[in-house]
């Protein structure tokens, strides 16, 4: 395919890169790399052994003693040079993030204007990296507080968003005069090398150390734990499941590291009385079936009213009988693969354990097969009716499943209803009853990081912090005050007279 072509991606890829220097370990089992869309093999990447690992690691400490010395202003000038190859390179490399991990090509290219889109804002925040002042106790002392870069950041992201998460991470560390290595999901390593390689040529163009970008290929137990274990990384930032992220907190607490974990979401809209229906359902689908349901926001749960109940039922039936299934490149289509037949056998357990549970398929499950479908990862979205409390509405199921659960009375039992999973990344309600939405937002309301009020679950903008409560982990990235994450803090006093006195007024004096 073309693009494969115009971004640099061969029959065999390097594993290692320091971002202009590229290494192709001798020895390890190729990572073959096949498309859900069509199940066509597209290329091997060999993964890294310890040496090449051990050499970007040396590489990015090296680099960090010279990046974290560049005035942030001029970090973000180079931060905005690769918003503009990105942009050059954007139909590109959408479509290879489409046909490598399945999404829709609408989706892909999006995804690219989100990488672009947070190199605009990193670069205003190299402008905005504040600390603030404090009065001092002590006559003729200043206090202030002020961050200064914390050094190698690894970010560990997941197949669903193969390129976006790594730049939401990766831009604002370099602001702040941190570097990164990535580790990239092994289902989807080719998007990380096209776009080492589009970034390359800006530290080539600026002259720039190596190690200020660099990237790592190969399986989370080995080189993941490699990372994790590792005492020169002070930060890891991981996106993925619950249960491998709980096991990266234990083992970077064990060593007093820190981390930035974005987990699961198991992500409820409320439709009440007074939803605005014309509004809500759209906004509805696309959470529940965008990525095939493999977003942490996607809509995993739809909490409605009674009084509505049937009506949404019914739009719903007739809309997920439009919907036009097939390959993620073709414009037409609203749904595209999952990204492998693990998840495809997930998605089939998940349907019979609802049913064995007491809920009713409404609509879909089904797997489908013929031309066009020759990878088998190819799945009918599935309307289910559920109850909140069924052990596998309460679990996370990354596929298009949405659960149409019932309410009666007031919303304050839908909040409850909402609130009672194990997760908590994003929420949403559609009304149009200002106290309804107000108590939605309050103290008691959603414990969700992330709360809408008539949009959907689904898609996050880049100025806001991203991330959830609970088993989502905790994280947050991106936007708002997000870069402080990436930092470590200090207070400073200054003693600018010429006495000594001591906080809380103590007395220490000394014979001279």
């Amino acid at each position: 395919m073309e693009f494969l072509e115009k971004l640099g991606i061969e029959k065999n890829n390097f594993g290692a890169c320091t971002g202009r220097k590229w290494y192709m370990p001798k020895t390890g089992e190729l990572i073959a790399v096949s498309s859900p869309a069509d199940g066509k093999l597209i290329a091997f990447v060999r993964p890294v052994s310890n040496e090449e690992y051990e050499t970007v690691v040396k590489t990015a400490q090296a680099a960090f003693s010279h990046w974290r010395l560049v005035p942030a202003p001029k970090r973000g000038e180079i931060v905005r040079q690769i918003g503009l190859k990105l942009r050059e390179h954007k139909e590109d490399l959408g479509r290879l993030v489409s046909y490598e991990m399945g999404k829709s090509l609408q989706e892909g290219l999006g995804e690219v204007q989100e990488m672009i889109d947070i190199c605009d804002f990193a670069v205003g925040q190299s402008r905005m990296l504040h600390g603030f002042t404090m009065h001092s106790e002590r006559a003729h002392h200043r206090m202030y507080e002020q961050y200064h870069p914390a050094g190698i950041i690894s970010i560990i992201t997941a197949f669903n968003f193969p390129v976006a998460v790594w730049a939401w991470n990766a831009m604002i560390a370099a602001v702040c005069g941190n570097v990164s290595i990535w580790k990239p999901a092994t289902q989807v390593p080719l998007s990380a090398i096209a776009t080492q390689k589009i970034i390359g040529k800006v530290l080539r163009e600026n002259d720039l150390p190596e190690g200020i970008f660099s990237m790592i290929t190969g399986e989370g137990s080995v080189i993941g734990e490699s990372l994790l274990n590792d005492r020169r990384i002070p930060l890891i930032s991981f996106t993925g499941s619950v249960p491998i992220g709980r096991h990266a907190a234990e083992v970077v607490a064990k060593r007093l590291g820190k981390t930035i974990l974005e987990l699961s979401g198991n992500n409820a809209v409320i439709l009440t009385e007074h939803a605005d229906l014309k509004l809500a359902l759209p906004a509805v689908v696309f959470g529940a079936v965008g990525t095939a349901g493999q977003r942490c926001t996607t809509t995993r749960r739809l909490i409605i009213h009674d009084a509505v109940y049937d009506k949404v039922k019914s739009v719903l039936l007739k809309a997920y009988q439009g919907l036009r299934i097939g390959n993620p490149l073709d414009e037409k289509n609203h749904v595209g693969p999952l990204i492998g037949m693990g998840a495809v056998t997930a998605f089939n357990k998940a349907l019979e354990a609802v049913e064995e549970q007491g809920g009713r398929i409404l609509f879909g499950g089904d797997t489908l097969d013929g031309p066009g479908y020759e990878s088998g990862c190819y799945v009918v979205p599935a309307l289910v009716e559920a109850e909140n409390d069924f052990p596998i509405v309460q679990a996370e199921t990354f596929g298009p499943i949405l659960y149409l659960i019932r309410y009666k009375g007031s919303v304050t039992n839908a909040i409850a209803l909402q609130n009672d999973v194990r997760q908590g990344l994003s929420s949403a309600i559609f009304t149009t009853d200002m106290r309804q939405a107000e108590e939605f937002l309050a103290a008691t309301g959603s414990d969700c990081g992330i709360a809408n009020v008539n949009i959907g679950t689904s898609g996050a903008e880049i100025g806001g912090a991203f991330g959830g409560e609970k088993e989502t982990g905790g994280g947050r990235e991106s936007g708002s005050d997000a870069w402080k994450a990436y930092m470590r803090r200090q207070t400073v006093t200054i003693n600018y007279g010429k006495e000594m006195p001591l906080a809380q007024g103590i007395r220490f004096d000394l014979e001279n």
